[in-house]
């Protein structure tokens, strides 16, 4: 476990937007003189600031924030970091990519907020040979997923904790509604592995787009087959219209949901309709109600402060703290690779920090441990999940 006591989280960021203004975090105080001689390590971040997932991308900036909250080094290594807002569209992500380690040399990619533009993102990085850290959750399969590892807990992981509860609640029945992109199928797919061992049925599977306004028909579908309970798969503030529609239909059932709905704007888009929603979630959430054994809990506390120094309001959801976590592996890989004198700057660099990304051993986040390795891009387990309730506007720890 790191010792997380020191000033060591500083950020030198120059940034740009897509068709936007620079993003400028400066760092704070004078600049020890052995800090301008160390290598600086150039981070490309594509974050969806904008378009129809930018509530989980907006958090996202701001746990970059939060994790160089003090200067321009982290974790004892300097860096510079280029964000680029894609604006929820997977063509910009793909030209922003590329331009980002075409032209601006970095050493390491970033992102996105959504499935669709971090597939695109991550094609980019098997192109150029760029490794790519995930923020968004989506696998991607074969060799062209070999230059990125994912950050968020895998739908599988998540999903099981949501089908455990069910099971313990005496749930017999399931309907599903989800997008209809690749994080739909994801959690369904999750879904249908977890079901039917535990003996309960999937009557339903709905979808619908992420930029939708209604889903009423495929709500009235689900309620007329009377399910016990209901799993959404959506995420961030579209995530709250599956829970709205269930709401003005009077639904009783139990309503689950995944950890890709824990953030401010799903609870304020969804109001009274969205009080009882079950799901799991990263620790980061309930950090305060965590033992003081649980090792995350001090990291998390840790996150919560800078993130309140650096964006001046308190954390209230799970994806900021995403961004700091892959700035945290960052980190540790990255000085992995220095210490064996292999420098920012070179295919060299970029080779042997995928190559440290998957001997990643037991480095404690905020949401979890992480442990990645050949095969497994994700480095999460059930250190990672725990499952919360919301409760008048407040997710509160269940177990």
């Amino acid at each position: 476990m790191r010792d997380w006591t020191g000033s060591r989280r500083k950020l030198l960021a120059s940034g740009l937007a897509t068709g936007a203004a620079t993003l400028g975090l400066a760092a704070a105080g004078p600049r020890p003189a052995a800090a301008a001689e160390a290598p600086v390590l150039t981070v490309g971040a594509v974050i969806s600031s904008s378009g129809p997932v930018s509530s989980i991308g907006i958090p996202y900036v701001k746990g970059l924030k939060a994790a160089f909250a003090n200067g321009d080094v982290f974790d004892g290594v300097k860096m510079k970091l280029i964000l680029i807002d894609d604006g929820s569209d997977p063509a910009v992500s793909s030209r922003a990519g590329r331009k980002l380690v075409e032209e601006d040399h970095v050493d390491v990619l970033m992102g996105s907020a959504g499935a669709p533009a971090s597939i695109a993102l991550a094609n980019v990085a098997a192109d150029l040979k760029t490794p790519l850290i995930i923020t968004a959750n989506v696998p991607i399969a074969g060799e062209r997923g070999d230059w990125e590892i994912t950050i968020p807990q895998p739908a599988m992981l998540m999903v099981a904790a949501d089908v455990a509860a069910m099971k313990a609640a005496g749930i017999k029945t399931v309907g599903y509604i989800g997008y209809n992109d690749a994080w739909g199928d994801l959690v369904y797919d999750a879904l249908k592995t977890a079901a039917e061992p535990a003996g309960i049925k999937i009557v339903a599977n709905e979808r619908y787009a992420r930029t939708d306004t209604s889903v009423t028909p495929q709500i009235l579908k689900i309620v007329s087959l009377h399910p016990d309970a209901v799993l959404t798969g959506g995420s961030g503030s579209a995530g709250a219209l599956p829970h709205m529609a269930l709401a003005e239909r009077g639904y009783r059932g139990a309503e689950y949901s995944t950890h890709a709905i824990i953030n401010s704007e799903f609870v304020r888009i969804g109001g009274a309709a969205v009080n009882g929603v079950i799901a799991p979630t990263g620790p980061i959430v309930v950090a305060e109600q965590l033992p003081d054994s649980n090792p995350i809990k001090a990291v998390d506390l840790q996150f919560r402060a800078d993130y309140q120094k650096a964006n001046g309001e308190p954390a209230t959801d799970a994806f900021a703290a995403y961004g700091y976590d892959a700035m945290i592996v960052l980190a540790d890989a990255a000085k992995r690779v220095m210490a064996k004198g292999v420098q920012p700057g070179s295919p060299d660099f970029r080779a042997a920090l995928r190559a440290a990304f998957y001997e990643t051993h037991e480095v404690v986040g905020t949401h979890g441990v992480y442990n990645f390795k050949p095969g497994d891009r994700y480095g999460t387990d059930e250190r990672s999940r725990v499952m919360v309730k919301l409760e008048k506007g407040k997710w509160v720890l269940i177990n």
